[in-house]
């Protein structure tokens, strides 16, 4: 039976690759501004990089500020060279900060010392940062809401909130250590560390997992502050007013970034099930009840910009399979937020493995055609690629560079058009542009046409000029053409591609009468 899910997985694989056809090249479908040639593709693709337990990154904690540095740009390097577009970047695993920050100590798992910041000094956070822009890829923070101290997090010492805060502050019986999410100052102290990156950094998004309530068996000892719910006059029973604690969280979350920096994106990525039997097949832990998670509620409501349902079992796991809890999300996207699924990257363990994440990608292309993406868990997937997942991923779905997809609900204002030069250059074709705003551009696309089709090339935010191969070009053509289309467009922060500006190159001199 096995075998035989695996052969028919391969076929739909063959299929979707064959339906794909250019896919990789550029979207079929014209630009509304521009429809002289078609758009580029436009996929999120991104990987979470995990800093609790030295999941990605640092690989152990104390490591020197240079041998951290390398080891980051490691990682940026391999995203850049597979095509991803995005980093999720865990900057808050347990109340601790990768960052300098006002509110939380440094990171045990940074530094090996909570408290102790980086030596020699420099902002792990800023460097992040600028590094991914430089290589095209957007950067999101990454903050645990409530997490107060993890059992790897070594000792609690004075600096841990744990220590400063025991009012908010509860155990756990597996070694955990817990904000309660009720307590008012709770709700202060990580509304204001999340708002503190936001306001100070140029990030990309903001991004929360799964963890609200703890994992267990929906007990919690929050005695105090039920109790002071229902001397006020609080009349929702126990479970719903633990939800409703989050659901405030969320909503003023969302609220405070769209008011302070609204092209920030806040993203969420939920248990993949809301609750068993929805849909009908669907069996399985349920964090509605466990967690206080009304993931369904936040979805309907638009309170994200982007979805990121953990859908990590495979498409043949009937009680939870990927497709089948894909497609319900898709019909609960009420507000149509981008829905961009996590992938168990992290578990692929053979090559069957390899297949059914490659399978799993081009099935969201399916069900969201328009703006699709994903984000693997966790990016160490493709640092000790030894199962050729990498390769396989590079020359299928990830053949071409993607932009993220524009977010119109948040901006829809175009850069203006760029200006360019080009000319033929010995076997080349040599593009220089420049552009009026350069501060409002993060990426360049050169669209080139010969009878053989259009071509898009995506570039980076300080590239300023491009040179490629006229027998690329032209390849796939009867006969060499006289001249190479151009259009060059310049694409902003928010994914907005301006008009194209346009012009030729000729690939023969004129001809002498």
């Amino acid at each position: 039976m096995f075998r035989s899910l695996h052969t028919i997985a391969a076929i739909l694989t063959a299929i979707a690759l064959s339906a794909a056809g250019c896919a990789g090249l550029y979207s079929s479908k014209p630009s509304d501004r521009d429809p002289a040639a078609p758009t580029a593709l436009r996929e999120f693709r991104a990987a979470w990089v995990a800093t609790v337990a030295n999941i990605d990154w640092p690989s152990r904690p104390g490591l020197s500020t240079n041998e951290q540095k390398a080891e980051a740009l490691a990682i940026l390097d391999t995203a850049r060279v597979l095509n991803l577009n995005a980093l999720i970047f865990q900057v808050r695993p347990q109340c601790d900060a990768f960052y300098p920050s006002p509110y939380e100590p440094w990171s045990l798992y940074l530094t090996g010392q909570q408290g102790e910041p980086p030596n020699p000094y420099y902002d792990p956070l800023d460097f992040w940062i600028q590094e991914a822009h430089n290589r095209g890829i957007e950067l999101h923070v990454w903050f645990n809401p409530y997490r107060a101290h993890h059992p790897a997090g070594g000792d609690i010492t004075e600096a841990s909130i744990v220590r400063k805060r025991p009012d908010l502050v509860r155990k756990l019986d597996n070694g955990y250590y817990w904000l309660d999410p009720a307590e008012p100052g709770t709700q202060e102290h990580s509304f204001a560390v999340v708002m503190d990156v936001v306001r100070r950094y140029d990030i990309d998004g903001v991004h929360f997992d799964d963890y609200f309530y703890p994992y267990g068996d929906g007990s919690f000892a929050d005695d105090r502050a039920w109790q002071a719910y229902r001397q006020s006059g609080g009349k929702l029973i126990r479970e719903n007013w633990r939800r409703d604690q989050v659901n405030r969280f969320i909503r003023r979350v969302y609220r405070a970034i769209k008011k302070d920096k609204p092209q920030v994106k806040f993203g969420l990525s939920p248990f993949g099930i809301w609750r068993p039997n929805h849909p009908a097949s669907i069996q399985g832990f349920d964090p509605y009840a466990v967690l206080y998670a009304d993931a369904r509620l936040w979805l309907n409501e638009g309170w994200i910009d982007y979805w990121t349902p953990q859908l990590y079992w495979p498409t043949s796991q009937i009680p939870q399979s990927y497709p089948v809890l894909l497609g319900w999300w898709v019909q609960e996207n009420k507000k149509q937020r981008h829905l961009w699924p996590g992938l168990f990257t992290s578990r692929v363990r053979d090559s069957l493995g390899v297949v059914e994440n490659f399978n799993q990608i081009m099935i969201e292309r399916g069900f969201v055609p328009d703006n699709p993406g994903h984000v693997h868990f966790s990016v160490k997937a493709f640092m000790r690629d030894s199962l050729g997942l990498n390769s396989t991923l590079k020359s299928g779905p990830y053949r071409q560079p993607a932009l993220v997809p524009s977010s119109p609900w948040l901006d829809d204002k175009p850069p203006q058009k760029p200006l360019f030069t080009s000319r033929i250059e010995n076997d080349s074709l040599l593009v220089a542009w420049s552009h009026p705003e350069p501060a409002d551009v993060f990426r360049w696309v050169v669209y080139t046409h010969t009878e053989s089709g259009w071509n898009a090339h995506i570039y980076n935010r300080h590239d300023r000029q491009c040179r490629l191969a006229l027998v690329d070009l032209i390849a796939g053509t009867e006969n060499k053409p006289a001249e190479i289309a151009i259009a060059v467009s310049a694409v902003d922060r928010m994914g907005n591609e301006s008009l194209r500006a346009h012009g030729t190159a000729a690939l023969s001199p004129p001809s002498v009468d």
